[in-house]
């Protein structure tokens, strides 16, 4: 994430590349507050350990950490002499240590002296300074760390606060938006909350905060809206294919009416026309960017075939695969790209990282291998196990039951879809 301003001081720590010299002694007290304490404490135990050949016996690389957490926290002790326990001096050393304690994975440690440097810096540079960044980012990366999910949610709202108040209308705060709907995926994919649904909504309105922030500055054919746009047909697969019981009461236990839950309703009756105007304003972005012979036109309308073979518009996809094969006829190698895009049925929807399979691996001991049939239609059929794991039965049976569900692009020959009888594939379930 860009920032406006962050110290080159704190710029060095954040790289880690400089060791710092080892004092010969470390008192055994350093004065400052409970944020700090329990670092400090195991310090002064390395420090006073009568042992002369601690360097001899532990790894290099601890040698190291630990010869930089003596240095850090005498650092710490030196300068709250000089400027007190709020000195803005602090940040450099109380960053560094506690980007030392989370390598090692003391992440309580670390988040302590995480949450002290962002008080720190709302100190001494304001309630909504970008200088605690740094200190927000780490202790998220430490709650997940200790898979404290529901605090990491917590900071990383915080954060997104933080940055809307402190950056200008420019490409960070795009990329702000776009950061924290990704965290909204992310957290949606854990499950956490019974009202998941809201989490889509939230990722809907984030990305269309900046693609919108981009067009203000950019215009509507700027290759940069391309990121944003893409995670808004991410979203709306998310809300068309979720599911919520028609008998959900609209009223909550008190009477209050369930919001989130109208809303949601409103977005997932319109989600097919608001894919179809994701991908129309793709399309019209790779026209301007790319030349006639690129393959990009063509995939754009292979994404326009899948969105429309994922909401049953069959003939339509029909139509948009077609025009897709002549376009593809055009490129210099065409006979490459037509085999990857059909030359056998591919799994929607078909965006990295929202795949509805486990990862595909080779064929193994501990994989699952399954073999299955997928029509011209995109339906699956046919499933049947063929490795003999027991020990993963469970959850071999509930794979087999969620491909049944999934919506294949199917394979293609001499322009039409042909039905494709037994494809093997193995998958990692662990």
């Amino acid at each position: 994430m860009h920032t406006k301003f962050i110290p080159a001081s704190l710029l060095r720590v954040l790289m880690m590349v400089s060791v710092l010299c080892v004092p010969a002694a470390l008192s055994q007290d350093i004065a400052q507050d409970d944020a700090q304490a329990d670092a400090t404490d195991t310090v002064a135990n390395i420090a006073t350990d009568d042992s002369t050949n601690f360097a001899k016996d532990m790894p290099a690389a601890y040698v190291t950490s630990s010869h930089q957490i003596l240095a850090y926290n005498r650092a710490i002790k030196e300068t709250e002499s000089r400027e007190g326990a709020y000195g803005s001096s602090l940040s450099e050393s109380l960053l560094g240590l506690a980007l030392i304690l989370q390598s090692q994975g003391r992440h309580d440690e670390a988040i302590k002296l995480f949450k002290r440097g962002a008080h720190l810096a709302r100190i001494n540079e304001g309630l909504h300074c970008e200088q605690q960044l740094p200190f927000v980012r780490g202790e998220i990366a430490s709650q997940k760390a200790q898979q404290n999910y529901a605090q990491a949610d917590q900071r990383q709202n915080y954060l997104y606060h933080i940055q809307t108040k402190s950056i200008g209308s420019d490409a960070a705060l795009a990329d702000a938006h776009m950061e924290y709907a990704q965290w909204q995926y992310d957290v949606y994919q854990l499950g956490l909350e019974e009202k998941n649904y809201a989490r889509l909504i939230d990722m809907w309105e984030l990305y269309r905060l900046a693609f919108n922030d981009i067009v203000s500055r950019e215009g509507k054919t700027s290759p940069n809206l391309l990121p944003p746009l893409h995670g808004m047909l991410q979203t709306q697969y998310l809300i068309s294919s979720y599911v919520i019981p028609p008998s959900t009461p609209v009223f909550g236990e008190e009477g209050q009416i369930d919001e989130d839950l109208l809303r949601f309703r409103t977005y997932h009756n319109q989600s097919y026309k608001h894919g179809n105007a994701i991908i129309e304003a793709i399309a019209g972005i790779e026209q301007e960017r790319s030349p006639p012979d690129s393959p990009n036109h063509a995939r754009v309308l292979v994404m326009l075939g899948d969105w429309r073979l994922w909401n049953g518009k069959n003939t339509a996809a029909l139509e948009a695969y077609r025009e897709a094969e002549t376009e593809l006829a055009r490129t210099a190698d065409a006979q490459a790209q037509t085999q990857q895009l059909f030359g056998e049925p591919v799994a929607l929807p078909d965006i990295a990282d929202m795949s509805l399979l486990p990862p595909e691996v080779e064929p193994n001991e501990s994989a699952v291998t399954l073999a299955f049939g997928v029509t011209e239609y995109g339906r699956v059929q046919d499933v049947e196990r063929l490795d003999n794991n027991e020990e993963d039965d469970t959850q071999a049976f509930r794979l087999m039951r969620q491909l049944r569900k999934i919506t294949f692009r199917p394979r293609f020959e001499a322009g039409q879809p042909v039905e494709t009888e037994k494809l093997v594939k193995a998958f990692q379930i662990q």
